[in-house]
């Protein structure tokens, strides 16, 4: 029987996208959840957040130093020392020919329209010890500026970070712990998001062993198991890990209905090709709907998605990685990652590529589309290649840095300008 052309990467990442839709309520799991801001690093926003105050509230000091009036300045003036402002505290209005002591993050009091820093400010001639312990300093003290300031120097303006009415966090942001400390900014105590996906995984093949187990003749150590559940974990998923499934169509099939009765989706690795050994399509297939297809990039050429079950769920979506761990690896970020973002709600899901130097030669491209695993050369700056860039060599994804996104039957030299995928963007 003719096989299907090879579908194009960019074809294939087009339809995973297209039908990962953003969850719904699932039985007893609502779309949406609150959650404690404090708790809500790595989750996806499910609502706008609004300020409601401006950051800063009032002006306020850059420096610790003195607040002063601009106009007031004349060399050599001494100028006492009439109020002192630490943060927290809320000065009086700053009588003309006075400063004010004045600390970083305290209120500019009413009347002053610059800060000198301390540094530029010394104790007047003969003027007493101040409450602070600095000559001069404090209430009752004098103090000489060396210059004149200019207005507003060393001032934050209320609202400067913050407009109250402004949105500091959009509905689909995946939510950092810098955008947690500006919700907490703003006074925000708890966060609408999207509820995480529950992705169930299970790993086929007789041959398959976990570690700790004796190794029989013939059999491999289940590597993928243990980077498939992680990598799900990183990106927030709640995982059911059915573990290693006998390889029956029967126990296949079985596997498949236990994860679709929860799961949002469920990942595979292996069992995805034509043989007789290979029992996720025709048990796919029987449990709902499957697209095999035969993908134009190296790593990874055979994935499958399709849909198990239905009901009241509307069904599980389901993905199929070939059985190779590089292969499986590199498959999972560059088409598994942007699906589940999606899926979770994040609206911003694509790695973006940055533009490096290759230091290494590759003469010989394939025709299909190469995502080749490169580190970074810490002497000069350029990627050099790992050289042996076999699917099933798992050394390399611990060695480097990240990937080169090639298109297929471009050959690259050194000094060439190529597309850089780094694995530190795309592990989370």
């Amino acid at each position: 029987m003719q096989q299907a052309p090879l579908l194009e990467f960019d074809a294939a990442l087009a339809r995973l996208l297209a039908a990962a839709q953003p969850l719904a309520d699932r039985g007893d799991r609502p779309a949406f959840e609150t959650v404690s801001t404090l708790e809500a690093d790595g989750r996806i926003a499910a609502a706008d957040v609004v300020a409601t105050i401006d950051v800063p509230r009032d002006d306020n000091s850059q420096m610790d130093g003195y607040a002063v009036r601009v106009e007031d300045w004349a060399p050599g003036r001494a100028f006492p020392v009439s109020q002192r402002i630490a943060a927290g505290q809320v000065g009086s209005l700053l009588a003309a020919g006075t400063v004010a002591r004045i600390f970083t993050g305290a209120p500019i009091p009413p009347g002053a329209d610059a800060v000198v820093m301390q540094e530029e400010a010394s104790a007047a001639p003969g003027a007493g010890s101040g409450v602070d312990g600095r000559s001069g300093q404090g209430p009752g003290g004098e103090v000489v500026l060396s210059r004149r300031a200019e207005p507003g120097e060393w001032i934050r303006r209320t609202g400067e970070d913050i407009a109250r009415g402004g949105v500091i966090l959009r509905r689909g942001q995946r939510l950092s712990p810098q955008a947690c400390g500006l919700a907490a900014s703003v006074g925000v105590a708890d966060l609408t998001v999207f509820r995480r996906p529950r992705v169930a995984c299970f790993f086929t093949g007789d041959e398959l062993t976990m570690p700790g187990e004796p190794l029989a003749p013939g059999a491999i150590y289940n590597s993928n198991r243990f980077f498939l559940t992680a990598l799900l974990r990183r990106l927030g998923a709640e995982v059911l890990d059915l573990g290693i499934v006998g390889d029956t169509l029967a126990h296949t099939r079985e596997a498949l209905r236990e994860a679709g009765r929860t799961a949002d989706l469920i990942v595979t690795s292996g069992g995805v090709s034509v043989g007789e050994e290979d029992h996720i399509r025709p048990a796919v297939e029987a449990e709902g709907r499957l697209d095999l297809w035969r993908l134009a990039i190296k790593p990874g050429r055979p994935l499958a998605y399709g849909v198990v079950g239905g009901g009241d769920g509307g069904g599980s979506h389901f993905i199929g990685l070939p059985g190779n761990p590089v292969s499986s690896f590199v498959t999972f970020l560059l088409l598994v990652r942007p699906f589940l973002l999606k899926l979770a709600g994040a609206s911003d899901v694509l790695p973006v590529a940055l533009p490096m130097v290759s230091g290494f030669d590759w003469p010989r491209p394939d025709r299909r589309r190469e995502f080749l695993r490169v580190s970074v050369d810490p002497a000069t700056g350029r990627l050099s290649r790992f050289p042996n860039q076999g699917s099933a060599v798992l050394t390399s994804t611990v060695v480097c840095d990240g990937l080169v996104d090639n298109p297929g039957g471009q050959a690259i030299a050194p000094g060439d300008v190529v597309r850089y995928l780094p694995f530190a963007s795309l592990l989370g």
